[in-house]
């Protein structure tokens, strides 16, 4: 039975490369895990379809769910829309699809970071930290006035801790209620 709860979202921005933080690798890690961002210049509506529930699935991201193959294809299509698998590696493992990342660039210069996360596989390897460097990076290698997301209480825990500790800033919070599947 589905259940009503209560959420709270909470924007960040980055106003300036010189803000952001590079993570810190564990004292313990014999070599830092490393991620590479491979650009989609064209990607399948099924292999984004398949990729967003891959990653996204565990936080509940469903908004794009209900999107047409032709709205979908138009969107990713945009000039401003850049989407990245995260290929992901350390000593240990590597993940043919360890993440996503989607940007958006605006017309007010300003870049969103609209969808970024890991596979769950690869969580609590400190990959996320190194993945929301990235994609600030990135974020303003594409000439970004200013980099900013949104994150939520459904999102991972260490979501919004992270973004914070890499140098972002809390420019609004708003409280929601919506209903999850049991």
């Amino acid at each position: 039975m589905p259940r009503l709860v209560d959420v709270t979202r909470t924007y960040l921005a980055i106003e300036h490369l010189e803000q952001l933080v590079a993570p810190v690798a564990p004292p313990e890690a014999t070599s830092a895990p490393r991620l590479r961002l491979e650009a989609l210049t064209h990607c399948s509506i099924p292999a984004w379809r398949a990729l967003y529930a891959q990653i996204g699935g565990p936080w509940h991201w469903h908004d794009r769910d209900t999107w047409s193959d032709d709205a979908l294809r138009t969107h990713l299509d945009g000039a401003g829309v850049h989407v990245y698998v995260v290929q992901a590696h350390d000593d240990t493992a590597e993940a043919p699809a360890g993440g996503m990342l989607e940007l958006e660039q605006h017309t007010d210069g300003s870049v969103e970071i609209v969808y970024l996360g890991l596979d769950h596989r690869l969580m609590g390897k400190r990959l996320g930290a190194l993945l929301v460097h990235g994609a600030v990076q990135e974020a303003f290698r594409l000439g970004a006035t200013r980099v900013w997301l949104h994150t939520c209480t459904l999102d991972a825990p260490a979501a919004l801790p992270s973004y914070l500790a890499r140098g972002f800033v809390t420019t609004r919070t708003e409280q929601y209620q919506t209903t999850l599947p049991d």
